[in-house]
């Protein structure tokens, strides 16, 4: 029956509608009509904040409030918000970008068939991925249908809400006179008001306000980690949980990646009459149309820096009060419990596919976090020793692949977010942390690159947590999932909704969840650290090192490789 169950999750058919399900707000007179769509409801395209074009350029996001009276036809997507057209990068994301417009704020609103505005279930609100450079609410690798569906036959039904929010230079342009007028980190100011519109509106949907889970993936899941230290936790957050999925920091926001982008497109534009940080800068740039801006910013982009993420969040004094590191260290953060997880091979599919020798690990190690000293590179390289990694070596990726790639995860995916889960259980938070380790990817990377082993790379859950499996059956995409992929799916899917619902991703009495999947930390217990391994042929809990570790997991020697990426030093030359 499962099986069956995710064959009928079909890629949605938006003009196939066979139902009209209507929400009413009585309090301001205002309809939103939705579609019936694989057996739930969405209202697509809400838009949750003003056009940001013009004069609101760069400007903190203003609120969308409907005129008494509106009814809001909520059946289509509407524009994603500037990026470059076409589709992204396959197998990250299956979409294809063919409207974009400044007037682009809007939320999807999923929930299980006939949910009523009494029922107050628990809501889902996702930021999706994409370096912060690309990406959108409907990509069909992050569609909600199978979530959703999944929740509601295990019993624990949610409420899925996603957003668009500011890309690139319009939603992270830096200067002096941006930060003077709180203009700074308009994307994540977005993203905040889309998640404020959830807690305010969300109820007549019939989701509970108190029960707001916000997640992501790679720059969502950054996200999320912001939003949690978001203004150094003097503001309540409008949410009481979060799961950053591959990633919850990043390297590079407190460097000049973003500054130095923003230079380049300014002189491109010839917006560079007077200084970087002046009002006359700003100026001519909110009077420069969109395509015009949008064009210089993939004209001036550099993928060959951080691995494109170039456009980042930047320390404010306001969102960001301070360096994020500063903020976990002080403790100055939300208290909410969380998530954080990572997918054993992460970042495969980003590193060199050519690294052979030594100097080539090195040369891509330094060429990523130029921060670093020529001692701490060597430092580093030393607690990866190629002998731990030949065992991954195939015919056409080496040892030395697997090495180099295996210190890129742990600098951006696996130490920063321990870092940041030991101070929030140390402030007496639950905090749970996962290892993703099972893939229906590697054919299709197999033929794409013509190598092998490429592993569970970044974005290998999504098929499964969002219970779409069926979304990579296209053209051209070799799709042979087993029998356990379908039962991961299921699994899978259910932990991530029975964490909004409960506050525990698994091992509920007569829920097919994650069996053992319990915190990070035991209190009273400062010397373990315990990470759940989902999928895979390790699948379950285990402490990183001791005798309660599996080999897997030990095999990774986390406790000393992370002590000395997080050490304050590290820290400072990666610039976080």
């Amino acid at each position: 029956m499962k099986l069956l169950r995710y064959l009928s999750i079909a890629l949605p058919c938006l003009g196939a509608a066979n139902a009209r399900p209507r929400v009413f707000d009585s309090k301001h007179h205002v309809s939103y009509h939705g579609l019936d769509r694989n057996g739930i409801e969405v209202f697509l395209g809400i838009p949750y904040g003003q056009d940001t074009s013009g004069a609101n350029r760069f400007k903190p996001p203003r609120r969308h409030v409907p005129l008494p009276g509106t009814e809001i036809e909520a059946t289509s997507y509407g524009p994603s918000c500037p990026q470059q057209f076409g589709q992204w990068a396959v197998p990250i994301s299956l979409g294809n970008i063919t409207d974009v417009s400044e007037d682009c704020l809007r939320l999807n609103v999923a929930r299980p068939r006939g949910t009523h505005p009494w029922d107050r279930l628990p809501v889902m609100v996702y930021i999706h991925g994409g370096s912060f450079w690309a990406g959108n609410n409907h990509d069909p690798t992050i569609l909600p249908d199978g979530l959703v569906l999944e929740s509601v036959w295990n019993g624990l039904p949610v409420i899925h809400v996603a957003m668009n929010y500011r890309l690139g230079f319009f939603g992270f342009a830096q200067s002096g006179a941006l930060e003077s007028e709180g203009s700074e980190n308009a994307g994540l100011r977005d993203q905040r008001l889309a998640i404020e519109w959830v807690r305010d509106n969300i109820e007549l949907f019939g989701g509970d306000p108190g029960r707001i889970t916000i997640f992501g993936q790679s720059s969502g899941g950054l996200s999320v980690g912001l939003h949690i230290m978001a203004y150094g936790g003097t503001k309540p957050v409008p949410f009481q949980q979060g799961i950053c999925q591959s990633q919850a920091l990043e390297p590079g926001i407190t460097g000049n990646f973003t500054i130095n982008a923003m230079q380049a497109l300014v002189d491109y534009v010839g917006c560079n009459a007077t200084d970087l940080h002046s009002l006359e800068t700003i100026a001519c740039l909110r009077a420069l149309d969109t395509k015009t801006l949008l064009d210089a910013s993939l004209s001036t982009y550099r993928d060959d820096l951080n691995i494109g993420d170039i456009w980042l969040p930047v320390v404010d004094n306001d969102f960001l009060p301070a360096a994020p590191s500063t903020l976990i260290r002080e403790g100055r953060f939300a208290n909410v419990t969380t998530m954080i997880g990572w997918c054993n091979n992460d970042l495969t599919f980003f590193t060199d596919p050519e690294i052979q020798t030594p100097e080539d690990t090195r040369d891509f190690i330094s060429g990523y976090a130029p921060g670093l000293t020529s001692e701490n590179v060597d430092k580093l390289l030393s607690l990866y020793p190629v002998s731990d990694f030949a065992s991954a070596a195939t015919d056409t990726l080496s040892a030395e692949f697997f090495r180099a790639s295996r210190i890129f995860r742990d600098i951006l995916m696996t130490c920063e977010p321990l870092f940041y889960a030991e101070h929030i259980a140390r402030a007496g938070n639950a905090v749970y942390l996962y290892d993703w380790n099972q893939t229906i990817l590697e054919p299709f990377l197999e033929q794409k690159t013509g190598r092998a082993g490429w592993g569970p790379i970044h974005t290998a859950e999504f098929a499964y947590v969002f219970g779409n499996l069926s979304h990579y059956d296209i053209d051209g995409f070799p799709f042979n999932p087993s029998w356990a992929d379908y039962q991961l799916a299921v699994r899978g899917s259910r932990s991530w909704s029975t964490f909004a619902a409960t506050g525990r991703p698994g091992s509920l009495g007569g829920r097919d969840t994650f069996t053992g999947f319990g915190p990070a930390f035991h209190r009273g217990d400062n010397t373990t650290t315990y990470i759940f391994v989902a999928g895979g042929p390790s699948e379950g809990l285990s402490a990183i090192d001791g005798p309660h570790s599996a080999p897997a997991v030990r095999a990774q020697k986390l406790r000393e490789r992370c002590a000395f990426i997080n050490s304050p030093e590290i820290i400072e030359q990666l610039g976080y």
